[in-house]
């Protein structure tokens, strides 16, 4: 599976999870939910998947993938051109797009993965469908997910100590869309 499909393929687990998910969204009322409505699984997995064994081993698959991916993006043998123009003769949704994108590396030496591969548009405006030329009437924006890693918490000098790890969700550019 090449690099693109990978971070599909995390995003997809990822809301299979629940993992972006509020805990109480706005609306919805506290306590058991109705006779028949799902009972609880995967889709309230707690925040905290470091601590508990069976859900890390979902998060060290997660990670594991992601660091493929960067590797590819790392290897690629596409030139990294921000270049605003489609493709149609890619099967690659984000050079397909009216709002093409290309992917970067997000590196964060305090974060567990260190690197997360990120969208970055390359068009300002977007790709009319009818000239296939760039049309600034109209603004190529990323579109965000959370996505799940964990932080590195060491002690600040003077104090010592073994540093700990937390999960969090970080909100990065998993893709660009086009907006009037």
């Amino acid at each position: 599976m090449d690099w693109p499909h990978n971070l599909l393929f995390l995003l997809t687990i990822s809301i299979f999870l629940g993992l972006g998910q509020p805990r109480n969204p706005k609306g919805k009322r506290k306590g058991p939910g109705r006779p028949g409505t799902l009972a609880p699984g995967p889709h309230q997995v707690p925040l905290d998947l470091v601590s508990q064994a069976k859900p890390y081993a979902r998060m060290e698959e997660y990670e594991r993938n992601l660091s493929e991916m960067v590797a590819q993006l790392r290897n690629s043998s596409e030139p990294a051109r921000r270049k605003c123009e489609v493709n149609l003769q890619l099967w690659l949704s984000n050079k397909r797009s009216l709002s093409p994108w290309g992917y970067s590396i997000n590196h964060d030496p305090s974060r567990v993965p260190a690197d997360l591969p990120e969208a970055r548009c390359l068009c300002l405006g977007c790709v009319n469908p009818f000239t296939m030329q760039e049309d600034r009437s109209m603004v190529s924006v990323p579109v965000f997910s959370q996505v799940p890693v964990r932080r590195r918490l060491c002690p600040l000098p003077p104090r010592t100590g073994p540093c700990r790890q937390r999960a969090v969700m970080e909100t990065i550019a998993v893709g660009c869309t086009c907006i009037f």
